[in-house]
C-alpha cells in the first residue's frame, strides 16, 4: 500500500484531476448541450439525462485512476421508475453518485447551492428543488411539489436523504418525513437504497480523497415498500426505512 509523502501526493494528483474534470470537461464538452437543451420543450428531462452522463463520466474517471476504490451497484437501480428512493447519506459523493445512476430523477438541494453562478440555473433547469417552503426560493419548492405527482406518474424518480445532512458517524439520525409525505401523496412506492463506503474515499470535512487504502463503494436496494402494503402509513414508513439502513450501516461497520 502507498503510504506517506507518495500516498499524499496521488491523493492530491487524483483529487485535482476530478475537479478539472468538472471545470474543464463542462467548459468544453457539456455546456453546449445543456445550453442547446435550456430551450427544448422538454428541457428538464434533458438536462436530467445530462447530468447522468456528466457525472457517470466523472466516476468512470475516477475508477481508472484509482484503482483501489472498487465500485458495485445493484443493477436494478437503473430500471426504477416512478418512485421515491430513499437513502443513507454519508459523503458529498452520494447525490452524484445516485444521479450517475438514475435516467430521470430529481432531488432536494440545499438552498444556498441555488445562489452558485451556473450550478444554481442547472439546478433549477433540472428540476431539482430547495428544502424550504419559504423565502425567495419557496415558490420554487411548490411549484415543484405541484407537478410531482405528474412527474412520478411519468416515470420519473425522487430520491431524498431523509435524514438531511451527512452522518459524520455513520449511523442513522432522525429521519425527516417529508419523503414519506410525498410517497403517500402521490401513491409511489418506496425504494429504500444504502451507499456504503463513499465516506472513506471523500471523507466530511476533507478536501482531498483518500485514495491510497484498499475500499468497496457499494449501492443497494435494501426494500421496496408498495403502496398498497400494510406498511405504508407515515409512521410505519419511518420506523421500516429506519430499521433496514440501520441493519445496512451495521453489516457495513461490522466488515470494517
Amino acid at each position: 500500500m502507498k503510504t506517506g509523502i507518495a500516498g499524499r501526493l496521488l491523493d492530491v494528483a487524483v483529487t485535482l484531476i476530478c475537479w478539472w474534470y468538472f471545470l474543464l470537461v463542462f467548459l468544453f464538452v457539456f455546456s453546449p448541450f445543456y445550453a442547446a437543451a435550456s430551450f427544448s420543450a422538454s428541457s428538464e428531462y434533458r438536462f436530467q439525462r445530462l447530468n447522468r452522463v456528466f457525472y457517470g463520466g466523472f466516476f468512470a474517471l475516477l475508477r481508472r485512476i484509482a484503482p483501489r476504490q472498487q465500485w458495485s451497484a445493484d443493477p436494478g437501480i437503473a430500471d426504477i421508475r416512478s418512485s421515491v428512493l430513499v437513502c443513507n447519506h454519508v459523503s458529498y459523493l452520494d447525490p452524484i453518485l445516485l444521479i450517475s445512476l438514475l435516467d430521470r430523477a430529481k432531488t432536494i438541494v440545499k438552498p444556498v447551492f441555488f445562489s452558485v453562478p451556473v450550478f444554481g440555473w442547472i439546478l433549477r433547469k433540472s428540476g431539482y428543488f430547495p428544502a424550504t417552503a419559504s423565502g425567495p426560493l419557496g415558490r420554487l419548492m411548490l411549484e415543484q411539489m405541484e407537478t410531482m405527482g405528474r412527474y412520478l406518474a411519468e416515470g420519473g424518480n425522487l430520491f431524498i436523504f431523509p435524514q438531511g445532512t451527512r452522518s459524520r458517524d455513520g449511523g442513522i439520525g432522525e429521519l425527516n418525513e417529508g419523503a414519506f409525505k410525498i410517497a403517500r401523496y402521490c401513491k409511489a412506492p418506496v425504494h429504500v437504497l444504502c451507499i456504503c463506503n463513499t465516506e472513506k474515499l471523500f471523507a466530511p470535512g476533507k478536501f482531498f480523497f483518500n485514495t491510497c487504502r484498499p475500499n468497496r463503494i457499494s449501492v443497494r436496494i435494501l426494500d421496496t415498500i408498495l403502496p398498497d402494503g400494510p406498511d405504508y402509513s407515515r409512521d410505519e414508513l419511518n420506523c421500516r426505512v429506519r430499521r433496514v439502513l440501520e441493519g445496512c450501516m451495521g453489516e457495513s461497520a461490522g466488515g470494517k
